[in-house]
């Protein structure tokens, strides 16, 4: 049987959680589906000490927690389910859920996040958390005075290294090649940086620690030497991967599969179709950005029903 839906949110994180409060007070009532990883990457995240409101710091999951309640009291129907094929070639958007039950949407907010690429080493695994991290904004702060080290090339990771080197004595940089793919001009600013060190033509062995971080085992891919550096921290930066895969036929999207939306708004090229927090954002990607732009995708949603479904 085919339920028809007024506002449809796809995506438990703070992008999709706050779409459904504004959402829920305008009386659209909106439907979330979590997916597989409710809380998306703020579930692996201890403690948050950058977002507003929690004085005394909070754990990922607890912050997802509250998100999901503040939802469900204002009047938001969350459900466990996974989309897993869409159609937006008609004024009715339709989603499938657990490629069984049909869904037609009047609106469609989707808020899937982003997964941050890793290694795929066993140690990156079983030390997240604790020492291993692929966001330096977001726990940079919790290595203040220690040294630490960061993967990547880009301009992402010159500008983690950066970051981290203002918070930390000595930052350990480690770079593949022979060279960066970051612009020149973040290059040279990483170079220049007196407490950033680069490991050329290096690639990370293993992560030493058994319940934290102690330190990183590193290969030089040309002579085959193995050193060791002492850190306390690991920073993954070599890029994310947006959950947008199952909208590839319908929205447009950069070259890696960030959803692009008109600039300003939440609005995609399908009207009525709206993207919101790291599924559209490759820049910022913090929890309160995120939430922010899934208030904007409720307000777009809700004056686009408004002119297009109100009798």
């Amino acid at each position: 049987m085919i339920e028809t839906i007024n506002c449809l949110i796809i995506g438990a994180g703070p992008a999709g959680y706050t779409a459904a409060i504004y959402a829920a007070r305008a009386n659209l009532k909106p439907v979330l589906y979590t997916g597989l990883e409710p809380g998306g990457q703020l579930m692996t995240t201890t403690d948050v000490e950058n977002y507003p409101g929690y004085p005394e710091a909070v754990t990922g999951p607890k912050m997802m927690d509250d998100f999901q309640k503040q939802a469900e009291r204002v009047g938001t129907e969350v459900r466990f389910g996974l989309v897993t094929k869409v159609d937006f070639s008609g004024k009715v958007h339709k989603v499938w859920i657990d490629d069984e039950k049909e869904i037609h949407a009047n609106s469609v907010i989707i808020a899937t996040g982003a997964k941050a690429k890793w290694l795929g080493i066993e140690s990156e695994e079983r030390l997240n958390g604790r020492g291993v991290s692929a966001c330096a904004v977001c726990d940079g702060f919790f290595y203040k005075g220690k040294e630490v080290a960061i993967v990547g090339a880009g301009d992402t990771a010159a500008e983690e290294a950066l970051y981290l080197s203002n918070l930390c004595p000595q930052v350990h940089m480690i770079v593949r090649r022979d060279k960066m793919r970051a612009s020149k001009i973040m290059q040279e600013r990483v170079i220049r940086k007196e407490n950033i060190k680069i490991y050329w033509n290096s690639e990370t062995e293993d992560i030493l620690g058994q319940d934290k971080v102690e330190g990183v085992r590193l290969k030089n891919t040309v002579t085959q030497e193995i050193s060791e550096i002492k850190v306390e921290g690991f920073f993954v930066a070599i890029g994310h991967q947006p959950n947008s895969a199952i909208f590839k036929d319908f929205l447009v999207m950069d070259e890696i599969g960030y959803i692009q939306t008109i600039p300003g708004t939440s609005k995609t090229k399908v009207n009525g179709v709206f993207a919101s927090g790291d599924v559209q954002d490759k820049i910022y990607r913090q929890a309160v950005t995120s939430a922010g732009s899934g208030c904007m995708a409720a307000l777009d949603a809700e004056r686009y029903l408004a002119e297009n479904f109100e009798h």
